[in-house]
């Protein structure tokens, strides 16, 4: 800050000149106190001046709504909306969200480090403010293909990047326990830097989360249990309470917040789809839920705002006080949040429910061209068996957890897979589609439903190889070269012809459309999923999908190199011998 702006921010704080714009008449949260005081809050340059009783060359009356913070998402992947970071923005700005801490590990997993400047650069296109953290585990795992790999020396100058605040989720728990020369080469490049280093570690506890804390962990959003919650805070980890399209942990975890650990939780997304966002809310349906079972507004309120400012060392943000960054929301009320206008650095970015700013996007040509294959045809998804019993991937209700299955199945004279409309196992593979390898591993899975044709994505957690299911080889191969033909997204064919599909043409990740139309496009690929190829209704078919290659989430998983076992991170065959 230059000294003029300094003595205008003084001077305008102490009412000895007017404001640039003051909101009035407003119930002030002060977050510090958890009160709320009725007054105005004068604005200057950015930031707020103060709360009292001010004058301003711009009035607004606030009619007496309450004034709060604005809501930090302390954890999502942008890439995981569909959208690109500026429709993004555009979305979450309405609801409340004026930062958010986003982790691009899915784009730098295809891209490299090429992936993450194209967000860097097209986040400086939207109002909301994009924090990124850089991808720790790329691959996720080495037991994959990915389409980069980034280790300790490709992260040394984007590390020290202003807007990077650290190292993404650090999935590999394991080698942070086995205290792995590349894993702890990451850690303390971090540590050098003085950035933090977020956590991932489902499961983990006892002596081993210590050793996992010890490496000072910031947080973790894969807590299940209350216990899971209790013990990261015990080990001086914040906790981001996780509620997306996929994961729902908020309601369970809320059990477990108290007035003694309610500063150490933070509210996040990790993933959240367009058609959750334009009908359920952002944050703003988080606090809704908070109070729903029961917490009062301030401390949830203090979760979205300051819990998250200070746990990431946002130290300008989180609060309306003096020199703070001026990021305001206006609420109707502290029961369903319903958001009537929203301030960003000062500037007023959201008025009922609309984004006020011009949509302006950044070159995607970077980005695109991301399929790659070799020697593809379906004579890679024959599997030659010997044995009918084998070892099968179960979809658990709810989430992106599996069981480790057994079952019978029908072969044909070659070792074939016989696929019956009456038994619910179907063939599931990974095609590889970074490098050229032309690998392509099969499994089975269980609690999918599908009856006709096959779904293809190029979305597939972490690594983002195409995963297909289907229910023969000749729908599957159709589905893969449909969407080698549309670079990437989602494909649904039945008796070879396509039924229903979405482009991605950044990375085979997000579209270049807006919210709306994805949302449109999602919700006619679930209904071509239900109706067309009859997948289980009670199934998401898309997004339980994208997660069935994740080899960092219990309890088997199948990536481009075979069927892995994440309990205890090795191959498995898929064959039981009889």
């Amino acid at each position: 800050m230059e000294k003029e702006m300094l003595r205008k921010l003084i001077q305008t704080a102490s009412g000895e000149i007017p404001a640039e714009t003051v909101i009035k008449n407003c119930k002030v949260l002060d977050v510090f106190s958890g009160k709320f005081t009725e007054g105005d809050i004068a604005l200057c340059g950015g930031q707020i001046a103060g709360v009292g009783e001010y004058h301003g060359k711009t009035e607004i009356d606030a009619e007496g709504r309450y004034a709060v913070p604005g809501f930090i998402d302390s954890h999502i992947h942008i890439e995981s909306s569909y959208l690109c970071p500026e429709e993004l923005g555009r979305l979450l700005v309405p609801h409340g969200g004026t930062t958010i801490i986003a982790d691009p590990h899915e784009i730098v997993n295809v891209c490299g480090i090429e992936g993450l400047d194209y967000m860097m650069e097209a986040a400086e296109n939207t109002a909301l403010d994009i924090q990124y953290m850089l991808p720790s585990c790329v691959p996720a795992t080495p037991f994959e293909n990915a389409g980069a790999t980034v280790e300790a020396p490709q992260m040394g100058e984007p590390i020290k990047r202003e807007k990077i605040l650290g190292l993404g989720e650090f999935m590999n728990f394991p080698g942070v326990l086995s205290t792995d020369d590349s894993v702890l080469d990451k850690l303390l490049l971090a540590k050098k830097e003085g950035k933090l280093i977020d956590g991932h570690s489902p499961g983990l506890s006892g002596l081993a989360l210590n050793g996992y804390a010890a490496a000072r962990i910031q947080g973790d959003h894969e807590c299940a249990t209350v216990e899971d919650m209790q013990e990261r805070i015990a080990c001086g980890m914040y906790v981001l309470l996780r509620q997306g399209s996929a994961c729902h942990d908020l309601r369970t975890l809320l059990k477990g917040v108290t007035p003694e650990n309610s500063r150490r939780c933070l509210l996040c997304s990790d993933d959240r789809q367009p058609k959750t966002i334009l009908q359920e809310g952002h944050l703003d349906n988080h606090l809704q839920i908070c109070v729903e079972e029961g917490l009062d507004a301030v401390t949830a309120l203090r979760m979205a705002t300051l819990n998250a400012a200070e746990c990431f060392r946002l130290y300008d943000r989180g609060a309306i006080a003096p020199g703070y960054r001026a990021d305001i929301v206006l609420l109707d009320d502290l029961t369903k949040f319903h958001v009537d206008r929203v301030w960003v650095k000062g500037v007023l970015t959201a008025e009922n429910g609309t984004y006020l700013p011009d949509v302006k996007r950044h070159d995607i040509s970077g980005v695109m061209g991301s399929i790659h294959l070799k020697d593809f045809s379906k004579e890679k998804f024959r599997m030659h068996l010997k044995s009918n019993r084998v070892n099968v991937i179960e979809i658990m209700p709810g989430g992106v957890v599996t069981k480790k299955a057994t079952a019978e199945i029908s072969l044909d004279e070659q070792g074939e897979f016989i696929w019956s409309k009456d038994v619910d196992l179907v063939k599931v593979a990974v095609v590889e589609r970074h490098k050229g390898t032309g690998n392509v591993a099969c499994g089975f899975l269980k609690g999918y439903g599908i009856k006709e044709g096959a779904i293809a994505l190029s979305v597939a957690h972490d690594s983002h190889n195409i995963i297909v299911v289907g229910v023969n080889d000749d729908e599957m191969e159709s589905a893969v070269k449909y969407l080698e033909k549309q670079s990437g997204g989602i494909v649904l064919v039945k008796n070879g012809e396509v039924v229903e599909s979405m482009p991605m043409p950044i990375a085979g990740l997000m579209s270049d459309q807006s919210g709306e139309w994805v949302a449109e496009k999602l919700a006619a690929l679930h209904e071509a999923a239900y109706t067309q190829l009859r997948i289980d209704s009670t199934v998401e078919p898309v997004m339980t999908l994208c997660f069935m290659s994740l080899a960092v989430i219990p309890e088997i998983k199948l990536t481009d190199m075979g069927l892995f076992d994440v309990t205890s991170f090795s191959f498995i065959p898929v064959e039981i011998e009889n």
